[in-house]
């Protein structure tokens, strides 16, 4: 069993990762080329954080592991992680790749006290696997590139009383504009996303084709396993698709159902 490395703060990171200590022990904004060049080439890396990451890579020929699912991060790819969730680097990186990308920690005591505390884990693609991490366009890498320049500029310069709220700020503007890229990835995959629908519809079918006085109605963590997808994810792809919470759509099914039943029998909703 591979060991995992407990990380309760930015300085436990940068020293993990061969880094300098960063500018400031609440935030730091990490060059991934400048990490990639550090790493030791014969040794695995599985961490948990007691911080949040986001991070966008591209062109690392390597692949990352989040549970038993491998992702490739050849592409420029972006990735959410909430504290207390469990990333596996690979041991290498090809020596024809020419990675780059950053990767933004955000220890909770940053946003402490703040709007932001309360809403970032509203964001649902926090709970997503890394193997649902999202595909960027050129475009909205640049944008995403451009916020995160100014979070960077401004931990850099002299901190003062309105240094907090300009970088919580520009997090607020990054997470929204992940939140607009994913509805654009949800939209523009329909034909992987419904058949992911399709899997779903004939799930709720073989099972309510059971007993559910006695088995009862699958939560939505049951439903996800079964689909091989995170709940965050699998919700969220359904509001895309049909407005409904996975549990919305799992209730709305049953109700089919029972309809169904009526119509073949004496028995009326009376």
């Amino acid at each position: 069993m591979k060991e995992v490395r407990k990380l309760k703060s930015l300085i436990e990171f940068h020293r993990s990762r061969g880094l300098p200590p960063p500018l400031h022990p609440l935030i730091s904004v990490v060059d991934y080329a400048q990490l990639i060049a550090l790493r030791r080439a014969d040794r695995p890396l599985s961490t948990v954080a007691d911080f949040y990451s986001i991070a966008v890579k591209r062109g690392l020929g390597e692949k990352m592991l989040y549970g038993q699912q491998s992702y490739d991060f050849d592409e420029g790819v972006m990735y959410f992680l909430a504290p207390g969730q469990v990333l596996q680097t690979g041991a290498t990186v090809s020596a024809e790749a020419s990675p780059s990308g950053w990767i933004l920690l955000i220890h909770p005591d940053f946003i402490w006290n703040t709007t932001l505390a309360k809403t970032i884990r509203q964001y649902e693609y926090f709970d997503y696997s890394v193997n649902e991490a999202l595909f960027l366009s050129e475009k909205e890498e640049a944008i995403l590139n451009n916020i995160v320049v100014n979070i960077t500029q401004e931990y850099h310069s002299n901190i003062d009383q309105y240094s907090q709220g300009i970088i919580i700020s520009q997090i607020e503007t990054l997470l929204n504009y992940a939140e607009r890229f994913y509805q654009r990835q949800f939209i523009t995959r329909k034909k992987t996303n419904h058949q992911v629908l399709a899997r779903l519809e004939q799930f709720l079918d073989d099972y309510f084709k059971r007993d559910i006085t006695t088995q009862g109605l699958p939560s939505v963590q049951f439903v996800a396993e079964a689909l091989h997808v995170s709940p965050g994810y699998l919700s969220s792809l359904l509001k895309v698709l049909t407005g409904h919470s996975t549990q919305h759509h799992i209730h709305l099914k049953l109700i089919e159902k029972a309809k169904e039943q009526l119509s073949t029998t004496d028995l009326s909703i009376s």
